[in-house]
């Protein structure tokens, strides 16, 4: 009996490391069919200034003193491996910026979309000649004009708000948006909207028994979707008993549309502590988690064929 062996990720947010992890995944784990399920795009820039001679920085707590391009070369690309975005300036472009909001924000999507432009040309590159199916898609951290560039590759099959066909059994539907977050994202959207995009994706669907869900924000109430607890300064609350409280944020409408359709398997992110799997009825329903600043690609692997899951195992690589 045919096999689609089926390898998933999610949540890089600008980890070079972990896209090009991503990308060699299929030959290393003999996946034909290789999904990541948002959030691609970094969160912060890391400004390096230049002063006389030299360049200065702070990464991770940490000052930087860079004497030569070598030096400035090493530092951009570790910080590019873990998810941020190195940026040359001189001192005075520095308190430029520093004083106008604006700018900070046409710079910042300037640098997320030369990344997303670069990212598929490595993809490109990275998959001519292999038989390896890609499919990228957005997640709720991710600016809506990234999309035209994952639209526009030869190689990257773009899968958002659509019904695709993984292999000639298994159908997908994806969908990048996700609940209300404290920070109020690009693709934070209400249940009601989050429901009525599903019920129209799952309408289309031919074969639900067989079908798998690309879902990034996990269902509501189970141990896919559990986060800190934050206080009105966003910062964790602690836990009476140690550590910090963790409470369920994901979608209620996901876990409503799971337990109405019951695909085959449902596939998550977005919360990156949640590492795990559940079952919702029939459904399998899996979260990778992510360790994207530790440049850690932490994935799902499974074989699956028309009469269903064969066998999975999750990832460290």
């Amino acid at each position: 009996m045919p096999r689609t062996r089926l390898f998933f990720i999610s949540d890089v947010h600008g980890s070079e490391r972990c896209f090009i992890k991503f990308l060699n995944a299929g030959t290393f784990y003999k996946a034909n069919c290789i999904i990541l399920g948002g959030d691609l795009t970094f969160k912060a820039i890391v400004p390096v200034v230049k002063k006389s001679d030299k360049y200065y920085a702070t990464f991770l707590g940490e000052k930087y003193i860079l004497n030569n391009d070598a030096e400035v070369n090493a530092l951009e690309k570790r910080i590019r491996s873990i998810g941020f975005y190195p940026y040359r300036l001189s001192e005075e472009q520095m308190q430029e910026l520093s004083a106008n909001p604006r700018k900070q924000d046409e710079l910042f999507l300037q640098l997320v979309l030369e990344m997303i432009k670069k990212w598929v040309t490595i993809a490109e590159d990275k998959l001519k000649g292999t038989n390896v199916k890609c499919f990228i898609s957005p997640g709720n951290d991710d600016d809506p004009k990234i999309d035209e560039y994952l639209k526009a590759s030869k190689r990257i099959i773009y899968p958002e708000e659509q019904v695709v066909q993984v292999d000639d059994h298994h159908e997908m539907i994806t969908l990048g948006v996700a609940n209300i977050t404290p920070w109020h994202c690009f693709r934070d959207v209400s249940e009601e909207v989050i429901y009525e995009k599903l019920e129209k994706l799952a309408s289309q669907v031919r074969n639900m028994e067989t079908c798998i869900f690309n879902l990034h924000a996990p269902p509501y109430g189970t141990p896919l979707d559990l986060a800190p607890k934050l206080d009105e300064n966003l910062k964790p609350v602690p836990s009476p008993t140690g550590g910090v409280e963790m409470v369920n944020v994901g979608s209620t409408s996901v876990r409503k549309i799971i337990e109405k359709y019951q695909p085959m398997l449902s596939l998550h992110g977005h919360i990156h502590e949640s590492r795990g799997s559940i079952r919702i009825g029939r459904t399998l329903c899996v979260n990778p988690g992510s360790e994207y600043t530790e440049g850690i690609l932490k994935g799902f692997l499974a074989d699956i064929t028309e009469k269903g899951i064969k066998d999975y195992i999750f990832t460290t690589g």
